[in-house]
């Protein structure tokens, strides 16, 4: 199955970034492309620039969402809309993991609930989850994120049991550390902050991204790329730590 196969794509949190980089590529590849994001500034400018169709959605919103899909049928799905709110999970709000949870996973599942049962009927179809190395990899502070995208980890590959027998394709991709604005949105739009994630970093670009979603896409028919992790060169996942205890353990604690 190739490009050719396919008609329509819709694309969330398609305002910047990696979702924007994955517009303009697929429109170049001549799909008609539907972009959800927040921002009507940024999806006009994106709508102009690549001929892509706008629509003003949160993916929190089932009902905009239900009245689209219902309207449209989707030949590819790319699940990119996502936030975070990084903090150690003692120190969690219940705010913020509300938050994390309806658009990481929640809006993930309902988008997959909506559009893959017409892919299954119509025998074809592809859904891209950009999911991250959280998902599978353990790195500090982070916990809500770690869960959620692993939540979309196993739902991609639950995906693809459920839809067993048909041509519909499922691919996880996990980004590790990409030069995109999702830094300045999460921590601040600060000199010192460009330089802890960006300045100085030999990274992907959100168009390498795109790039890969590409070559999943284009894949033959009896290809499936299930799984793709895409990170700099120069990062690596784990390590290994070992802490002393504050104070030695006695034994008695706890005891009445």
């Amino acid at each position: 199955m190739s490009f050719s196969d396919y008609e329509t794509a819709l694309v969330t949190g398609a305002s910047s970034g990696i979702g924007a980089a994955t517009v303009e590529r697929l429109c170049a590849e001549g799909l008609e492309v539907h972009a959800i994001a927040r921002r009507e500034d940024a999806l006009k400018e994106l709508a102009d620039r690549t001929g892509c169709i706008a629509h003003k959605i949160d993916v929190t919103d089932r009902v905009a969402l239900s009245a689209l899909t219902t309207r449209v049928q989707f030949d590819v799905l790319v699940n990119n809309a996502g936030v975070d709110k990084p903090k150690k999970f003692l120190e969690a709000d219940e705010g913020d993991i509300d938050l994390l949870v309806d658009v990481n996973l929640r809006a993930v599942l309902h988008l997959c609930r909506l559009v893959v049962p017409g892919m299954v009927a119509r025998d074809r179809g592809h859904v891209i989850n950009i999911s991250s190395i959280a998902g599978a990899y353990n790195f500090g502070g982070n916990s809500s994120y770690h869960a959620t995208k692993a939540g979309v980890s196993m739902l991609s590959n639950q995906l693809r049991i459920d839809a067993f027998g048909k041509r519909v394709r499922v691919t996880e991709i996990c980004p590790g550390r990409v030069a995109t604005d999702i830094f300045a949105h999460v921590h601040g739009d600060t000199p010192e902050i460009r330089e802890r994630f960006l300045d100085g970093f030999e990274l992907p670009e959100a168009k390498d991204i795109a790039d890969a979603i590409a070559f999943v896409i284009a894949a033959p028919v009896a290809v499936n790329i299930g799984h793709m992790e895409i990170t700099p060169t120069l990062q690596v996942m784990g390590g290994l730590q070992t802490a002393k205890p504050k104070t030695p353990y006695s034994g008695t604690e706890g005891r009445g």
